[in-house]
């Protein structure tokens, strides 16, 4: 196994477009593993550690662009207010030191469905930047990102550069159901994002089908329910009914495995009850900020 080091980020895509099946690592999180229990033994070994771009992030007037190395703990205690659904999530992912290392770059590039990331940034309605030395860079909707178990829309020669993420204009909630509370792949995670400013919903659902998926149907009767409703203007509480319906919804937009970790059903069952929580405290959010903007 060949070891190369690029030193700046121009390097890095020449170092790739030379050797396509050169596999990237900076935190090492998920590479190492994979290697260490010989599930995987690449040719050649990218480490991107010197790429000082990759570890830059910065705010806009409405999004943040976030570097693919820039690591979790930094999210948590930087990024609270502008991402606050991808900064819950990054409270779950593993220990204190591996938040110090893993970025979300790697939770993309191997695309696992178990990824902690991948449903605030499906929620969130993020893009993923993406680079080749041949073809310069093009932005990726996330929902186009990911194409199957552990697979990605990146072309042999391209390397994951940064996320474009929105900044939330509303309230956002994340929940993960795991076999302990530390150190865990996910039997299961939602994502859930209100995004005021478009009176829309954005889901996302990890762990509980081949890749990271959005339940669409359960957005669009909510969409409509709180629209018909008006809840967004009068701030009542959603019915139970409802609640009960979106929750339905995101359980039937599934489509889990049995594994070691838990049943088929037990998933779709844990998405349901973390759907109606999430959607439960993300909307006493809004509504207890209404109130505020109200008195003020």
């Amino acid at each position: 196994m060949d070891f190369l080091r690029p030193a700046s980020w121009e390097e890095a895509l020449a170092a790739k477009a030379e050797h396509p099946t050169a596999v990237p690592i900076a935190g090492g999180t998920d590479v190492m593993v994979e290697i260490n229990f010989d599930h995987r033994r690449p040719e050649y070994l990218l480490d991107l550690n010197r790429v000082g771009d990759l570890y830059e992030w910065e705010t806009g007037e409405d999004s943040v662009r976030l570097g693919a190395s820039v690591p979790y703990s930094t999210i948590m205690e930087q990024l609270r207010a502008e991402l606050p659904g991808l900064a819950l999530a990054s409270h779950t992912v593993a220990s204190p030191q591996i938040r110090n290392r893993g970025g979300v770059g790697g939770n993309l590039g191997t695309a696992s469905p178990a990824g902690d990331a991948h449903p605030a940034l499906l929620a969130a309605g993020a893009e993923v930047e993406v680079a080749s030395a041949a073809r310069g860079t093009r932005l990726i909707p996330i929902d186009d990102f990911y194409t199957g178990v552990k697979r990605n829309a990146l072309k042999p020669d391209e390397l994951i550069r940064a996320v474009h993420v929105k900044k939330a204009d509303g309230p956002q909630q994340y929940s993960k159901v795991g076999t302990r509370n530390a150190m865990v792949i996910a039997v299961c995670a939602f994502g859930l994002a209100l995004h005021p400013e478009t009176r829309t919903v954005r889901t996302g659902i990890g762990s509980a089908a081949p890749t990271p998926v959005r339940a669409k149907a359960a957005e669009e009767f909510l969409n409509v329910a709180l629209a018909e409703g008006g809840f967004w203007d009068n701030g009542k509480i959603i019915t139970p009914s409802v609640a009960k319906q979106f929750a339905d919804l995101c359980a039937a937009a599934c489509n889990p495995i049995d594994d070691v970790r838990g049943t088929a059903s037990y998933r779709r069952h844990a998405v349901g009850v973390m759907a109606r929580r999430t959607l439960t405290w993300t909307w006493e959010s809004y509504r207890g900020t209404r109130h505020t903007e109200g008195a003020a």
